[in-house]
């Protein structure tokens, strides 16, 4: 039987853990792992020479090379959708605690320890007025980024009888199509932004929305609103925050990633990177990020993978061998597999192709054995990055 080793880089829930049998091992100070899990720590995927996959946790994958992993052929998986409540459910209160100065209002009422007993309550009933705030009910809600999050989070929206716009630059339409009709999905960001008194982010951080949020961004917001950004810290430019809460024309900041900047700020609310810290959310994203790395390194299987397409395929009971070719998209490379292998007399029991356009991944199965004289050929195409065997007989 093969055996994979697995480590582990910060506290992974053991939910996802314990679905792995006795052909992994689990090792969080393995240094040349076949695959790794990881939460929020940089990991930099050349420092481990024989490393096939990395899991990820979480959705974001800003903590790890991609573009390198691409080229040394290792497959980069996050795991949408399975942090998607714990965020919403993190948003709409941390909303409410600025609408309604709950945080002020706490703040009184631990205050009230130095006023004596009898006074306590015509104390609260003189001041109570002070704390009054509005409801989230009625105002206008603007999601950027209408992926699993923000799916939620408009369709949260709309339940708690408020007007919601979305936009997403980037739109997958399996996600849209989980959006309540009540939710008005705009074509240009400026016409959500400019509806808005609440704008919430859902963006990943890459090369288009890393500082995406700017002063050119909060000037088509709508004056005195609200930005609330619980997706990636990157994507917003802080000074220009200040800048807009200093003049007026944001309201608040409500975030989830403290910085020097902001901390302490009186119109800016933040928590310490909160929005996936739940136990639930924890115990999806381990068991999710786990089942996606055993389905790689048994079968060279892929779902939600961020660099290469995804793909599966079941090995009928003859297969003996899966030969897996990662290789640059260019034309010709399905053609070069099959001549290589018909040439040395090996027989295809199937074969099975998917592109994402910048990789090619391919399984191939075949009911014998491999030697190193085929695989040889194969690689030394220049567009072949990595093969894989895996046996299975």
């Amino acid at each position: 039987m093969t055996s994979f080793r697995i480590k582990t880089i910060n506290a992974i829930a053991p939910e996802g853990l314990e679905k792995l049998d006795d052909s992994f091992t689990v090792d969080p100070e393995d240094t040349n792992p076949d695959g790794i899990v990881i939460r929020s720590s940089q990991i930099k995927v050349e420092d481990y020479p024989d490393l096939l996959a990395v899991a990820r946790a979480g959705a974001g994958v800003n903590n790890i090379n991609v573009e390198t992993a691409t080229e040394r052929g290792v497959c980069i998986f996050n795991t949408p959708g399975a942090n998607a409540n714990a965020v919403v459910d993190l948003v709409f209160p941390m909303i409410g605690i600025w609408l309604r100065n709950i945080y002020q209002g706490i703040a009184f009422c631990k205050s009230l320890t130095e006023v004596p007993p009898e006074d306590v309550n015509a104390e609260v009933e003189r001041r109570k007025a002070a704390f009054r705030g509005v409801e989230i009910a009625g105002k206008t809600l603007g999601v950027i980024g209408l992926g699993q999050i923000g799916v939620r989070l408009a369709n949260g929206g709309i339940q708690r009888y408020m007007r919601v716009y979305g936009f997403d630059p980037f739109p997958s339409l399996d996600n849209i199509h989980n959006l309540l009709p009540e939710v008005t999905v705009t074509r240009a960001m400026r016409d959500t932004l400019s509806q808005a008194d609440i704008v919430s982010l859902h963006l990943p951080v890459n090369e288009k929305t890393r500082g995406m949020v700017n002063a050119e961004f909060i000037a088509k917001m709508k004056p005195g609103s609200i930005l609330v950004n619980y997706a990636r810290g990157p994507v917003v430019e802080e000074q220009a925050v200040l800048d807009a809460l200093e003049s007026g024309q944001l309201e608040a900041f409500i975030s989830d990633f403290p910085t020097p900047a902001v901390i302490g700020h009186p119109k800016i609310l933040t928590t310490p990177h909160l929005g996936a810290s739940t136990q639930e959310s924890e115990g999806n994203c381990s068991t999710m990020a786990v089942g996606e790395l055993s389905a790689y390194l048994r079968y060279g299987n892929i779902t939600h993978s961020v660099n290469f397409p995804n793909i599966e395929s079941i090995p009928a009971a003859s297969v003996h061998t899966r030969l897996i070719i990662i290789n640059k998209d260019v034309p010709g490379m399905i053609g070069f597999a099959t001549n290589v292998l018909g040439d040395n007399h090996v027989n295809i029991a199937s074969f099975k192709n998917e592109s994402n356009g910048t990789v090619g991944y391919n399984i191939i199965d075949v009911e014998s054995a491999l030697d190193d004289k085929v695989i040889a050929e194969i690689e030394a195409n220049e567009n072949v990055i990595r093969t894989r065997l895996i046996q299975f007989m």
